[in-house]
Order: structure tokens, then sequence, then C-alpha cells
């Protein structure tokens, strides 16, 4: 009797928990992609293969981001034993640039009404001379309908970028970027069976679709307002994965949320190359405090903080190797400024070269990754200004007459306080032996002219600036 009352609670446990294998995961993109994106998903995916979900929604509003990143997770989404749904919603949002090429990745793509995909161009790391952003060639004629063959189709003068005059506007290295490109999307475009043709334009021309467009031409599997519908439209459809093809088992199924935990938001922030450079900022002038003023401890210890998030950040983000050596150029000279009294000269040269550094620094115009102009020159203005006005009081303290010791005291204006028996003056409310001419009397002004251990030499002359202090 025992056994079976056990036994049926037993069996209501297992009826009342939601199993983890009738699930469906849904991962959310919000913004640009980036390394911290990339880790989310990989780990996303990964944590859906372990709970044998059915499938994941990786639902999108992405202006792009860097390639390195997307291809992290076109690969992840390829080699998937879960079949990823990608899903550009909700209405309003946008699959731009790399969003497209991770929605030609997906096993399934989904659109939401009053949403859109395209504009893949490539932009070329480090920027592009003429138009940065643009690297392809865009016919003003072109309606983004996706019915037709790209303009470049067949046509070697198009395809390397010439305008109608025939003049090229692209060099060699931008050709070469938009035909991997070019490849690259075609290539998931064949794998899933979606329009190739209008995946190449995306990339050449920049063209763009509506979700109802993008459904007529053939480059997405269907429309849905919400998830449910979602599922409910591609219940049934058949996914070829990487262990073969699969049938869709999407009736009823809970859909369970998976966030980006804390460490994905905190790896989203440092990369941001704007916070990256400010916390590598930090780091730098808490070290130069430290150093020019041992024992303060704070500064040494935000710094080095900071230092150490920033330079796991850059590891993340893709770097100008000639950017960072003119920025640990800039570092070093900064701290041999805080070591060794150069009146500025080392302090300047090293903002400088800091500051170009920073211009150079990072190897990407990705939407979302840019370093903010704005800020480095306020940064380098702001340091160049600090290292000048450091070195303007250092000349002035240079050139101003010493307070204490024989250099103090030359030139100093002296009164004549006894002759006999011997010669005495007196200089800033001090008496002191002297040695000068034998005619000099009593109240006598008279200069000091050298200092010999304990006695004053002193002599006539005109200049009495000083008086008796």
């Amino acid at each position: 009797m025992k056994l079976r009352v056990l036994s049926a609670i037993l069996l209501l446990l297992t009826l009342a928990m939601p199993a983890s294998a009738a699930s469906v995961h849904k991962l959310v993109i919000d913004g640009s992609i980036g390394p911290a994106t990339a880790d989310y998903v990989v780990e996303g995916l990964e944590a859906a293969s372990e709970a044998e979900a059915r499938a994941v929604i990786l639902q999108m509003d992405t202006p792009g981001g860097l390639d390195q990143s997307m291809r992290t997770i076109v690969q992840a989404i390829l080699s998937s034993d879960v079949p990823v749904i990608g899903y550009v919603a909700p209405s309003g949002a946008r699959a731009a640039s790399a969003g497209t090429y991770i929605l030609y990745a997906c096993h399934v793509a989904m659109m939401a009404p009053g949403t859109n995909l395209g504009a893949a161009t490539p932009v070329q790391m480090g920027g592009m001379p003429g138009q940065p952003g643009d690297t392809g060639t865009t016919d003003p004629g072109s309606t983004g309908d996706g019915n037709g063959q790209p303009d470049a189709g067949g046509d070697d003068t198009a395809a390397a970028g010439a305008d109608e005059g025939g003049e090229p506007t692209a060099s060699a290295s931008e050709r070469k970027l938009i035909n991997d490109a070019v490849a690259y999307i075609r290539s998931l475009a064949e794998l899933r069976g979606r329009n190739a043709d209008w995946a190449e334009r995306a990339v050449r021309e920049s063209v763009s679709l509506s979700a109802d467009a993008a459904l007529a031409a053939e480059v997405i599997d269907g429309v849905a307002a919400t998830p449910a519908e979602l599922l409910a439209a591609v219940d049934g459809r058949r996914v070829a994965l990487e262990q073969g093809e699969r049938t869709l088992a999407l009736e009823g199924p809970a859909i369970v949320d998976r966030p980006p935990d804390w460490r994905h938001e905190l790896l989203a922030a440092i990369t941001n190359p704007n916070v990256a450079y400010i916390l590598l900022l930090i780091g730098i002038y808490g070290l130069i405090f430290e150093l020019a003023n041992p024992g303060s401890l704070v500064p040494g210890v935000i710094g080095g903080i900071s230092l150490i998030l920033a330079l796991f950040a850059l590891q993340a983000l893709p770097i100008n190797f000639a950017g960072l050596g003119l920025l640990a150029l800039g570092v070093l000279f900064m701290l041999a400024e805080a070591l060794v009294p150069s009146f500025g000269a080392l302090g300047v040269g090293g903002v400088l070269a800091f500051g170009l550094g920073s211009l150079l620094l990072f190897d990407t115009e990705g939407p979302g990754f840019e370093l903010s102009m704005m800020l480095v020159a306020g940064v380098t203005a702001a340091s160049l200004l600090i290292f000048l006005g450091t070195a303007s009081l250092a000349m002035r303290a240079f050139r101003r007459r010493g307070v204490a010791g024989a250099a103090h005291l030359r030139g100093q204006t002296a009164e004549v306080i006894a002759t006999r028996p011997v010669l005495r003056v007196r200089v800033e409310g001090e008496s002191w032996r002297a040695r000068g001419a034998a005619d000099l009397s009593r109240g006598e002004q008279v200069e000091v002219v050298g200092v010999d251990g304990l006695t004053l030499n002193v002599a006539r002359g005109d200049n009495t600036e000083g008086g008796n202090r």
C-alpha cells in the first residue's frame, strides 16, 4: 500500500514538473553583436542541447556588429544539434548587416510584421578611404524587392566597384572583403535553400526587405506576430541538422526564456570600445599617480583593477597593433615624466602618442563599436593641458629664487649693524658675520655676493631689490 502511494506521488510530481525535453529555449539578441553576444548565444545553444530542448528561438533586433563575433554565432548554429529558429522581433526590429547572416544560417527563418533585414555590406576593418561604411556599389535605382539578379553579376567592372563613368571606386582589399562576404552568405543561403541572389544583393548593394517582401522573395520561411504563433507555424517542418533531418514537434511545449546573465551583461559593458578606453585611461593615470605619490594606495588599487578589465576587453576586440604600440609608447613617456623631471617634454610627447594611438586602436567601424572621436579629443586635450600646466609650474619653480641655503642668500640686500670688532650684517632678521670693504659704516646697505661657510661676502652695490626681510 505504501509503495503504491509513493509511486502515485512520484507520478504526480513527474507530471507537474515541466519536462526539459518538451521545452523551447528562447535567446534574445538586442543591440550590436560583439564578443559578449557570441559568448551568450554559444552557451545558450549548449545549454539547450544539454536540456534536450526541442528547439531554440533566437530572437533578434540588431543593427549588426563585429564580423568575428557573427561568424562565431553562425558556426555555433550550423553545428547545433538543436534546431535554431531565427526570429526578427518584435515589430519595428531589424536584422541588419551581421543579423542578416545569422538569420540566413538559422534552420528556420521567421520575422514579425513590421520588421526588416538586409544592408549586409561589410565595413572594412580600420575604415575605408572615400566613404567609410560603404564597401560596395549601391544602385540608386534598386528597390530591394529581392526578385532580380545582382547588378554586379557577370559584370566585372560593377563587381569591382566602378561608377557610371568607369572610374574605380573600390580598392583591391575592398573587393576582396566584399567577395568573401558574398561567398559566405551565398553558401548559407544554398545550405538552407533560401534566395541566394538576393543575399548577394544585400552584400553588394546594401538593399533591405520588409517581412512580407522577404517572404515573397523566399528569403525567410514565414511571418509570425508572436512566439506562440511562430511555433504553430513551423510545427511539423523538417529541418536538416548535422546529425540528419529532424521533424519539428512544437505543439504545446513551454517557451523558456534564457536572458543574458550578469557575466554576459558585464562583458557586454566592458567590451564597448568607449568603456574599454575609459577603463584604460583610469588604469594608466591611477598607476602614474601612484608612482608619483608612493603610498597613496587608492589610485594604485583602482588603476590596477581598471587596467586589468581594460586589457580583458581589448583582447576580445579587434585591435590595430600600430595603435596599441603608440599607446604603449605614450604610457611609457608619461610614466617617465612622473619619475624623471623633464619639464613636460616626456609628458607632452606621451600624451600626443597616446592620442594618435587612440585614433588607431580599434580596427573596426562596426555598428555600436565605434570609438567616440569626441571622447578621444577631449581626453587628449585635457591630458595635454595637465602636462603643459605641470611643465609651466615646473619652469616657474626652476626660475624662482631659492628659499633656503647659499643660493637663497646671494643677491639679498643686507644692513651693516656693526663694524667692530668684526663686521656684522643683518639679512632677513638674522645677524651674520661678514667680510667686506674696510670703510663700510654702520647702517649702510650692502649686497650679499657670496657665502663662505658661516661668513657672508658683501659689497656695495645699486641692487637693493628685496630690502631687509
